[in-house]
């Protein structure tokens, strides 16, 4: 194998070939090196474990981004999603205004901007993906597991949104839109308001009737147990969602890389066109000021502070495995810190930049209806399919405006599930290195994991669907996630060791600046105390409201069973980290003691990418494992004449 420059890798086959042309049957063993030693054109270093292990990952070689843009960008349209859109807004006004931006903050500079940085630096300093860069600890492997099945649960069911999606940009090239009152179907429904009355006696918009009728067809189906049949015209837009994410990955980075100059720039066009046509709607202010007005009461009330974690983790993306992937695809020395700093603020930015926009508009529909903004906004995805294509139909030349918002929707959606997805695919890659010398086994690999996405994804759009849509999202980025970003942190900050991840940081930083240094020390001071005890405060609260509050859907709530099946699914993902710390365990030999200090020694390839590095080839690999120099004519020449001048 070789490396950047061309050059034969340490350890390699090529330059093991190369050193037994000269070996000419010398050989010694030694314990040690001596570093200040001038460099022998044909010594070995063989730094492999003493176990034959086939060493595939070093002979793949791995693919880079093509600039340091594409990964800020890919991170971004990763980080910035439809949460940004729909879920920060609601939060904001449902936790008291701008208060809510408090303990937002707060969770973002001491939970979500340090496990994101370790997530990054983890990724880059190993150059691999979720599961195999825990061989800087193999008895945390389990925690590359555990966001694998996370990121498979998101995939599964965060698609489908792309899908609804889809299914709206379509009916938007429709005059009048179907969900308008301009639509003759929609005349009684807007006229007298005897049609679409719900169970609860509510009278339904005809935004809210084209959602449950036309595109869930919730109105058909029981509750969790009655999924009913599968709605084809959704199964088509779910099919097409999943071709597209398909021939976006097809040639890995270099592709998804080349979409994201499209897929993450346009949302902030259309974002920055709709608060300027939102500032000047009748009741825009109303609405900015019900997004901004401060309650400080809400502050005593721990749901706030979950919901501001919550979102943290939802927003940045942190623990499914997507950002450690693309940072596995960087250069050794690119700044972390960096890109830390950039992507955080940005998303959050982005958080608060959109509240105006979504605000504006629901404002203004608050005004023409004569109620509160509060009643006009609605959860999840009934703020993003109800609240905001009713607001888009009050406005002038609502075709237009409809079709860029849910434009501006499948991209946002597009971008997160790139990040999710190449999680799991770095993930399999690196397990599977083979994978990566066929480019046709690759692309048939991708394939059929996007097939089988689509068939698993099939329950997700039948008409009782949103029902178990619901249920993986309530528990698959729940308290699973939260205890696997905790042994994430404990895993790093006491087993691997919080004093030498920081010295990895700055390797990678050729010139560490001495603000970085700064930011060091405020970071490693997160990560040893202030961030796991925010995490076990947050999953305490978890469980508790976990008990004694029931899961629901509008007015439907779910059986005892349904919950526990949710139990299930967030308990198989951060149960992966027991499981696969007992198999490393049991794979060592000795006491218990022994066993368990082995298995959270690094392995010797786990600073390859290191050696591998132009900037710091001048200093072989140490390892506690004897090795061997190999030894030519001129050394032995050498030692006798030594041997002669002392006697």
């Amino acid at each position: 194998m070789q490396d950047e420059s061309g050059k034969a890798a340490i350890g390699s086959p090529a330059n093991t070939a190369q050193n037994s042309g000269h070996l000419k049957g010398h050989a010694a063993t030694q314990n040690g090196h001596n570093p200040t030693a001038p460099a022998v054109p044909y010594q070995q270093f063989d730094s492999r474990p003493t176990s034959p292990t086939p060493t595939a990952t070093q002979i793949i070689p791995r693919e880079q981004w093509g600039g340091k843009y594409e990964f800020l960008l890919s991170c971004m349209g990763y980080c910035v999603g439809l949460g940004n859109v729909w879920r920060f807004p609601y939060l904001c006004y449902r936790n008291g205004g701008g208060v809510f931006l408090i303990p937002y903050f707060i969770m973002l500079f001491f939970t979500g901007v340090p496990l994101f940085l370790m997530e990054l630096s983890l990724g880059q300093y190993g150059a691999a993906g979720p599961i195999t860069v825990w061989k800087c600890c193999p008895l945390l492997k389990g925690i590359g597991i555990g966001m694998l099945c996370v990121s498979i649960l998101v995939c599964l069911y965060y698609n489908v949104i792309i899908a609804w999606t889809f299914y709206y940009l379509g009916s938007s090239f429709q005059s009048p839109l179907p969900w308008s009152c301009d639509a003759i179907a929609n005349a009684a429904l807007c006229g007298n308001g005897t049609a679409g009355n719900s169970s609860s006696g509510r009278v339904l918009s005809p935004s809210e009737v084209f959602w449950n009728e036309s595109v869930l067809g919730v109105v058909n189906s029981e509750g969790l147990h009655d999924p009913g049949p599968v709605r084809w015209p959704l199964a088509l837009c779910l099919l097409a969602a999943w071709i597209v994410i398909f021939l976006c990955m097809l040639k890995g980075i270099r592709s998804s890389g080349k979409v994201v100059y499209v897929t993450a720039t346009f949302p902030y066009l259309v974002l920055i066109v709709l608060i300027i046509r939102g500032a000047t709607l009748e009741g825009s202010l109303q609405g900015i000021a019900f997004y901004l007005t401060p309650d400080w009461s809400r502050l005593a009330n721990a749901q706030v502070w979950n919901d501001a974690a919550s979102q943290i983790f939802y927003s940045l993306g942190i623990g499914v495995g997507g950002l450690l992937s693309m940072a596995s695809y960087n250069k050794f020395d690119n700044n972390v810190i960096r890109d830390t700093l950039i992507i955080t603020t940005g998303n959050c930015c982005t958080s608060f930049f959109a509240g105006f926009a979504i605000f504006s508009i629901l404002g203004h529909m608050a005004w023409r209806k004569g109620v509160p903004v509060g009643e006009v906004a609605d959860t999840g995805p009934g703020l993003a399919f109800v609240a905001y294509p009713e607001a888009l139909a009050l406005l002038p030349g609502s075709v237009f405006w409809s079709i860029m918002f849910f434009l501006m929707l499948f991209m946002l959606g597009i971008d997160t599930l790139f990040g999710n997805m190449e999680g799991i695919t770095t993930a399999v890659l690196d397990e599977f290195p083979h994978l990566r010398e066929n480019a046709l086994h690759k692309s048939m690999f991708l394939g059929a994991l996007c097939f089988c996405f689509y068939l698993m994804g099939l329950l997700l759009v039948t008409d009782g669907g949103i029902y178990w849509f619901t249920l993986i999202d309530a528990f698959s980025t729940s308290f699973g996630l939260i205890i696997i970003t905790l042994f994430m942190c404990i895993g790093i900050s006491f087993f691997y060791g919080v004093n030498q991840f920081c010295q990895d940081i700055i390797d990678m930083i050729c010139h560490c600046p001495p603000w970085c240094s700064i930011l060091l020390l405020y970071f490693k001071a997160c990560w040893v105390v202030i961030t796991p005890f925010l995490l076990l405060f947050i999953l305490t609260y978890i469980f508790i409201e976990m008990y004694n509050t029931s899961l629901l859907y509008g007015s439907y709530v779910y059986p005892r069973w349904g919950k526990a099946l949710g139990v299930c699914i967030g308990a198989t993902c951060c149960l992966q980290i027991l499981i696969w710390a007992i198999v490393a365990i049991s794979k060592e030999t000795g006491t218990l003691k022994d066993r368990f200090h082995k298995s959270i020694r690094p392995l010797n390839s786990w600073r390859v990418n290191n050696l591998r590095s132009t900037a710091r080839v001048e200093e072989p690999e140490r390892v506690e494992a004897p090795f061997t120099v190999t030894l030519t004519d001129m050394d032995y020449t050498a030692m006798s004449w030594e041997m002669r001048s002392e006697a």
